[in-house]
């Protein structure tokens, strides 16, 4: 798995306050997690599995290590964090969480969010609709409570073939 942070965070992360707090949700093996660090931002890193954290520094860090789909405890264990400044996920759909994930920003938070769509079934994984997000959802889901700074959907070759759906939006 890359390390290199996603393009889409990288074009959005500066919509974020510099000495902000971010939470990186589903971090995985924290290449998002590390690139916030080295831009100096405060960052709770949350996965199932947080082995690939282990060798970055304290400073800064907060790591949550956590099942967010079985977990009760789980949005609870977040929240004694605070309230963020930035949310970023990228491959990663639980859709029980999006009311979470904007409350859990402060007022003018960012959230990025990058994951599959629907019509990836038809290259590979994930294939299960459950995983997959419909047209517009994200849009959908944050039209309410923020204003949406840049959304796109759709087929993209990089880093692999994949139908996408992202977003960077505000909350008001």
């Amino acid at each position: 798995m890359t390390q290199t942070p996603s393009k889409w965070v990288v074009d959005h992360i500066d919509q974020i306050s510099r000495d902000g707090h971010v939470l990186d949700l589903a971090c995985g093996t924290g290449r998002h997690t590390r690139f916030l660090l080295n831009r100096g931002f405060r960052v709770t890193a949350v996965d199932i599995d947080t082995k690939g954290l282990a060798d970055l520094p304290d400073t800064n860090l907060s790591v949550i290590e956590t099942d967010l789909e079985a977990d009760p405890k789980a949005q609870s264990s977040i929240s004694l964090n605070g309230s963020f400044d930035g949310i970023v996920v990228t491959n990663y759909l639980h859709r029980p969480l999006f009311g979470f994930l904007i409350d859990s920003l402060e007022s003018g938070g960012i959230l990025i969010y990058q994951t599959f769509m629907e019509g990836n079934e038809r290259l590979g994984k994930p294939s299960n609709p459950d995983f997959l997000l419909r047209r517009d959802e994200l849009k959908k889901v944050c039209s309410q409570e923020m204003t949406i700074i840049n959304f796109s959907q759709g087929y993209v070759e990089h880093p692999g073939p994949a139908f996408m759906q992202q977003i960077c939006a505000r909350k008001t």
